[in-house]
């Protein structure tokens, strides 16, 4: 990765490059109808009690007073991407940042009236990252959320007051974000159905195309009793990220659950982590995959924390498991 001048001490080995992934043309991105019946292929599984590792913690962000949402890795380049709120915003702007294995900023850039930021995901092309964010808020405020995607290339310092719409895709959603499994070049996108979440998949290729003929996947998000803060992907498993924010340590009620695609069931029970028990205020937020420099995959998740003698300052922490 292009760490400018981060020396990776422990961290050794956390980002890997992979291939490239080829451009189409864009196309109009409207969400065709219709399942599609194609089944992902056998794929190995995080074990969720494995015991979590550090990676980078408690650090600010550039937007100092707003907690970190979703995040995403290019594996391609090597980049990190972590969303969250706009200082001084109104609710629904955002503001992705890159950064390093450490934690620190490397840059960032801002789109306005986007959504929430529960999850982003990272498409490479070249030595280029675009970014798949929702966009188009139903309100600007903090409870809008996406009625459409964005693909934006990054560009560190870039304020994005509007989305062209050749660069919007699924429009007329309710409630929608993306997410990426980056060794398997696939998009995942979640948004709300006849009053359900579903989950859908394509090739990141053609996702940009929504077409019902080439989604592979598309099934329903089971409901559960917990306050939903991420999901991710990898091979034919998506990990599903839940809790809300606590100060007891002792009182530990953050969740990953795994769902098999192809069912649509969950696998196994529900994994309690204890990943970052000493934070001030620890909120869980966000989850990506990613493939290290050794070729084993990490699962990653997030924390929001707060300064222990208070204060407006919100702290980003990321913890992983290794498969």
């Amino acid at each position: 990765m292009d760490w400018s001048n981060q020396v990776r001490l422990s961290r050794r080995g956390v980002f890997r490059a992979g291939a490239a992934v080829g451009v189409g043309a864009l196309g109009s991105g409207v969400l065709a109808a219709g399942t599609a019946s194609a089944a992902l292929p056998a794929s190995p599984r995080f074990d969720l009690g494995a015991t979590p590792k550090h990676l980078f913690g408690p650090k600010l962000l550039n937007e100092s007073h707003h907690s970190m949402q979703g995040f995403t890795f290019d594996d391609v380049n090597r980049r990190l991407f972590i969303v969250q709120g706009e200082n001084g915003g109104t609710g629904a702007d955002l503001v992705i940042n890159r950064v390093s294995a450490s934690g620190s900023v490397l840059g960032w850039m801002a789109i306005r009236g986007a959504g929430h930021g529960v999850s982003i995901a990272a498409e490479a092309v070249g030595s280029t990252t675009y970014i798949w964010v929702e966009c188009d808020a139903d309100e600007n405020t903090n409870d809008g959320r996406g009625t459409a995607l964005a693909r934006v290339q990054f560009k560190h310092g870039l304020v994005r007051k509007s989305i062209a719409s050749t660069a919007k895709f699924f429009r007329g959603s309710n409630t929608i974000t993306a997410a990426v499994d980056p060794v398997n070049k696939r998009l995942m996108v979640r948004r709300k159905e006849n009053g359900s979440f579903y989950l859908s998949v394509w090739p990141l290729a053609t996702a940009r195309y929504g077409r019902a003929s080439d989604r592979l996947v598309h099934v329903r998000q089971p409901s559960v009793a917990e306050t939903f803060q991420g999901y991710t992907f990898y091979g034919k498993y998506a990990y599903l990220y839940y809790g809300t924010g606590q100060t007891n340590p002792d009182n530990i009620n953050s969740t990953i659950r795994c769902l098999d695609l192809n069912t649509g069931k969950f696998v196994g029970s529900p994994a309690v982590t204890r990943a970052g028990s000493s934070l001030v205020y620890r909120e869980p937020e966000g989850i990506a995959v990613h493939r290290m420099d050794s070729g084993r995959m990490g699962l990653f998740y997030g924390f929001a924390s707060r300064p222990s003698g208070g204060g407006a300052n919100r702290y980003a922490n990321l913890y992983y498991k290794l498969l």
